[in-house]
C-alpha cells in the first residue's frame, strides 16, 4: 500500500497542476480585468489620461506580459508559498486565507459532524423498517430537503426567522454581535453558535437527505444478502445482525461519500456564506470572481484542487481498510 499511496501522490502533483491551468487559462478569458473595474466607466478623467493609468496599472499588476508568463511567474511564486497579494484587498493571499479558513472549516466540520450523526442511525432505521410507516414518511422527507435549493431555503428562511414581520428568533446576517469579542467565554459561544444556526443548518440537510438515502439502500442490499440470512439462520440476535454484519459493509459507500463531502460543502459555501454574510472562504471566492482578483481566484482554486484530491486519496486508503477484500497488492 505503501507504494500506493506514493504513486497516487506523485499523479496528484501533475493533476493539481493542470486544474491550475485551466483554472488561470478560464480566468484570464473571462470578460473584465480588475484593472478596468477597479477605474469604473471613467468620468473625471479624459480617454488619454485614463488610457495612461490603465497602462500603468496593468504593468504594475503584471497584467500586460502574455498570459502564459504570467502563469509561469505565478507559479513559481506558488512554489515559494507565496500566492501574490490581493488586487482588491492590497494585502498577501495568504494573510486573507488565514483570517478567512478557519471559519468556512468551522462552519463545514459542524455541518459534516451533523450529517453524520443523524444519516447513519436514521438510513439504518429505515432500512430495518422497511415499507413500515417511518421508512416510508423519511423517504418523503428527504426528497423534499434533496430537492430544496440552498439559495431558496437560505432567503426563506432570513424572510421567517430573521425579522420582525415573522418569527425574529435568529440573526439575519454574521457570525457574532455587536461587542462580541468582550463577552466572556460561553456567552460569546452561545452568542456564536446563535448565529451559526441557520447557515448551519442551510449546509446539513442537503448532505443529510443525499447520504441518509444512500445508508438505506446499502443497508437494504446488504439485508437481502445470503450471508445475513445464514448469520439469522444461526440464531444471532437482530442487532448484532444489523450492525456487525449488514452495517460494516454498508459502510463503504459512505466513506466514498465522505471523502468528497467536505470539498463540495466547502463549495456550497460560497453560496450559504454570501447568504448569511459570513466572512469566510466561500464569500471570499465569490467576491474574488467579480471583482477579478486574480491572485485570491488561482489560490482558492489551487487549495479547492487539492482538497479534493487529498480526499480521494483518503476515500481509496478507507476503503481498503474497512473492506479485507479490496488490496493495493495489484495496484503496487
Amino acid at each position: 500500500m505503501t507504494t500506493y499511496i506514493i504513486r497516487r501522490l506523485m499523479l496528484m502533483i501533475p493533476t493539481l497542476i493542470g486544474i491550475t491551468i485551466m483554472v488561470f487559462a478560464i480566468s484570464r478569458i473571462a470578460p473584465g480585468d480588475p484593472v478596468s473595474l477597479s477605474m469604473g466607466p471613467g468620468g473625471q478623467m479624459d480617454a488619454e489620461r485614463a488610457a495612461d493609468v490603465r497602462e500603468a496599472r496593468m504593468k504594475l499588476y503584471g497584467l500586460d506580459q502574455p498570459v502564459p508568463v504570467q502563469y509561469a511567474k505565478w507559479f513559481i511564486r506558488v512554489v515559494r508559498f507565496d500566492f501574490g497579494d490581493s488586487l482588491k484587498h492590497h494585502r498577501p493571499v495568504i494573510d486573507i486565507i488565514k483570517d478567512r479558513f478557519p471559519i468556512t472549516l468551522t462552519l463545514n466540520l459542524i455541518a459534516f459532524f451533523l450529517i453524520y450523526m443523524i444519516s447513519l442511525p436514521m438510513g439504518v432505521l429505515a432500512a430495518v423498517k422497511h415499507r413500515r410507516f417511518f421508512d416510508r414518511a423519511s423517504s418523503v422527507l428527504l426528497f423534499m430537503l434533496w430537492a430544496l435549493p440552498s439559495m431558496w431555503v437560505g432567503q426563506m428562511m432570513i424572510g421567517y426567522l430573521c425579522g420582525p414581520a415573522f418569527l425574529n428568533w435568529f440573526p439575519p446576517a454574521g457570525l457574532s454581535s455587536n461587542n462580541a469579542e468582550i463577552l466572556p467565554f460561553f456567552p460569546w459561544l452561545v452568542d456564536r453558535l446563535w448565529h451559526l444556526t441557520l447557515p448551519v443548518l442551510c449546509l446539513t440537510y442537503g448532505g443529510f437527505a443525499y447520504l441518509t438515502k444512500q445508508v438505506r439502500a446499502g443497508m437494504l442490499e446488504n439485508l437481502r444478502a445470503d450471508y445475513v440470512r445464514t448469520a439469522r439462520s444461526k440464531g444471532l440476535s437482530n442487532w448484532t445482525v444489523v450492525i456487525k454484519h449488514a452495517f460494516r459493509n454498508s459502510v463503504i459507500p459512505v466513506i466514498t461519500i465522505m471523502a468528497t463531502l467536505i470539498p463540495a460543502m466547502l463549495g456550497g459555501s460560497v453560496i450559504i456564506e454570501q447568504i448569511f454574510s459570513i466572512p469566510g472562504m466561500g464569500m471570499l471566492a465569490f467576491e474574488a470572481v467579480t471583482t477579478r482578483d486574480y491572485n485570491v481566484v488561482m489560490a482558492v482554486a489551487t487549495i479547492g484542487g487539492l482538497l479534493n484530491l487529498a480526499g480521494l486519496l483518503f476515500g481509496d486508503i478507507a476503503y481498503a481498510m474497512v473492506d479485507p477484500r479490496i488490496s493495493f497488492e495489484d495496484a503496487d
